[in-house]
């Protein structure tokens, strides 16, 4: 066994987030960073700022001088049945990298007709929860928030349910960014990006959340 100081240390859980202020300002979920010790964003110590339990968003700031690449969000709401892409770190002890997938919005309300979620079919596994939702445009529309369980529902109603995700839909995301003393950017929706170009924008300000 290695000595003690070289031991790599454990991840208790970890999520996704992504850059909203080029200082180091990090959005992502409030489950996520929920009961944290010691939070890292891509291995750089950060500090949870702020919270909200009601939209299960977070802010954290990252200890580090390095000057990072913000998303830009959309003016518009996302669309029914427009493209959207999720990118995140799932699955991180399996996948151990980057992930994108793609879908569409299914519903403009989240579960039991929740105005502040969207149904999503992009998939989605563990470690994708604080993960940006894109439009075609590279923008945000959304913050990536849970998934329908599927055993749990088929266990109760004998139906087993197919790729129903969901989202915090990206006006709220904004509000709470808003209150918080932090100015979205705000991108333009006109120009369509390659599939190809929009994951490597995203790339730069998609991050990793550790928590320990």
């Amino acid at each position: 066994m290695p000595p003690a100081s070289v031991v790599p240390k454990k991840t208790r859980s970890s999520g996704t987030g992504f850059i909203v202020a080029q200082s180091g300002v990090v959005l992502t979920n409030a489950h996520v960073v929920d009961g944290c010790t010691r939070l890292e964003i891509n291995g750089f110590p950060a500090v949870l700022t702020e919270m909200s339990v009601d939209f299960d968003l977070a802010l954290l700031e990252v200890q580090s001088d390095k000057q990072w690449v913000a998303a830009d969000f959309a003016d518009n709401p996302a669309a029914l049945n427009s493209d959207v892409t999720v990118v995140g770190y799932p699955l991180q002890s399996v996948l151990g990298g980057l992930n994108v997938t793609r879908g569409s919005v299914s519903s403009l309300k989240g579960l039991s007709g929740d105005i502040t979620s969207m149904q999503i079919s992009a998939p989605i596994q563990p470690g994708n929860s604080g993960g940006p939702v894109v439009n075609s445009a590279g923008n945000v529309v959304g913050v990536v928030v849970a998934k329908l369980d599927e055993r749990k529902f088929s266990d109760a109603t004998g139906i087993t349910p197919q790729n129903i995700n969901f989202a915090i839909r990206g006006e709220v995301a904004k509000l709470f960014l808003f209150q918080n003393g932090v100015q979205p950017q705000r991108g333009s929706d006109n120009a369509v990006l390659k599939p190809t170009e929009l994951a490597e924008r995203a790339a730069d300000y998609t991050v990793l959340v550790n928590c320990n």
